[in-house]
């Protein structure tokens, strides 16, 4: 049997999971979480469980709070609504990251994949195991940003480039600039490189959003959008800019 808990605060969401749950018979539930104060006491003191389906964002704070509180050595499947915490993620134990609504087949894949990953006589130790889990991370589509008290959900294929300004990485869209959570580095691990890429150490430049690239006398790309600062291609990157646009 795989002992399993869940952490998710909406009560539909989690009886909807516990259904899909029971229809594997391996799956023995033994704890259902709905708040960081309740995971951090229940994970403090119970033995862990060898398989978690956690969401990201609760009530009283984000999930990741609770292994950060509280290390374990479970597997975590994150399940959510939005995509953008895909690099915390993967740091933390995760083998699977499913977006809600959950489909059926999605949950098999990643109870199949947590399979593959139970140490026996033949597997690797674990940073074997942690660098299969970082080569199969999902790619980020999809970002929430906050704007006052709203916040609003920007697809990355309507990013244009990302930049940072005053420590502060912001995302530019043909409607305006917004700041985000990120660092450029965190962005380089999770874009899809095909379409973006890291000219130098302030901008990630989209591919589909280049509007001209003057090669004299440096590499300057224009964006449709992009902020008032002008782009200029680092020496050191424009042999890998120009196999970049080919491979586009």
């Amino acid at each position: 049997m795989i002992r399993t808990v869940i952490i998710e605060d909406e009560k539909p969401a989690a009886r909807r999971l516990e259904r899909m749950l029971s229809l594997f018979p391996e799956i023995e539930l033994v704890a259902n979480i709905d708040s960081v104060e309740e995971g951090v006491n229940w994970f403090a003191n119970n033995d862990h469980p060898q398989l978690i389906f956690s969401d990201i964002v609760l009530g009283d704070g984000l999930s990741f709070d609770i292994f950060e509180t509280i290390p374990s050595k479970s597997f975590i499947i994150y399940t959510t609504a939005f995509d953008q915490y895909t690099l915390k993620a993967f740091k933390l134990n995760s083998i699977d990251y499913l977006l809600k609504p959950i489909l059926e087949e999605d949950l098999s894949g990643a109870i199949e994949k947590f399979k593959s990953f139970l140490p026996d006589e033949s597997s690797g130790n674990v940073q074997e195991i942690k660098q299969l889990i970082k080569k199969d991370k999902t790619t980020l589509s999809r970002i929430l940003v906050k704007i006052g008290y709203n916040l609003k959900i920007v697809q990355t294929h309507e990013v244009s480039c990302f930049y940072s300004e005053n420590k502060i990485v912001y995302l530019q869209t043909s409607e305006r600039s917004f700041p985000t959570d990120f660092t450029l580095d965190e962005l380089e691990e999770v874009l899809d490189e095909k379409k973006f890429f890291r000219v130098n150490r302030q901008f990630i430049i989209n591919s589909d959003n280049i509007k001209n690239i003057h090669t004299s006398p440096n590499y300057k790309v224009e964006l449709n959008f992009q902020p008032a600062e002008e782009i200029t291609v680092s020496r050191d990157r424009v042999k890998d800019f120009k196999d970049w646009l080919v491979g586009n």
